[in-house]
């Protein structure tokens, strides 16, 4: 049984695989302030093509959710560098879909004006006593 040979055109890969890439988009995604405000979550779809150098180039969104986060998505994808391949001359184009998550996290959601804690401090003499106290009251 004679087996078929490898197919010379690879796909692009992003330097250090998929969990680099992971990390890359995790630490360069800036939350839209408009959606953290609206409390937009969702996945943005992109299509996008990369040529033999690597370059990221013709971004589109497939599927958005609004509120600057398929403007963030193009972005971070824009950026992406991915390895250069040789095709034996060919000028070669690859066509990829990519999805960007955006989750509100814990740390990246403005403080909730009801769940703040307030508190203040007065100066007053203890009866009794020459020395100064302080009177601390919370308010939640």
């Amino acid at each position: 049984m004679k087996r078929k040979p490898e197919s010379f055109i690879k796909p692009p890969t992003y330097p250090g695989g998929k969990k680099a890439m992971e990390e890359f988009i995790k630490s360069n995604l800036k939350y839209p302030d408009e959606a953290l405000e609206k409390k937009v979550e969702g996945i943005v779809t992109i299509n996008f093509d990369i040529d033999v150098f690597g370059t990221v180039s013709n971004t589109k969104i497939k599927h958005g959710i609004g509120s600057g986060c398929d403007e963030e998505a193009l972005r971070l994808v824009s950026l992406m560098k991915f390895s250069k391949r040789k095709y034996q001359g060919l000028r070669v184009v690859f066509h990829q879909t990519m999805n960007i998550n955006f989750r509100i996290h814990e740390a990246s959601k403005p403080p909730d004006p009801e769940q703040t804690i307030n508190y203040s401090y007065s100066e007053k003499p203890k009866p009794n006593d020459s020395g100064l106290g302080y009177t601390i009251n919370i308010n939640t």
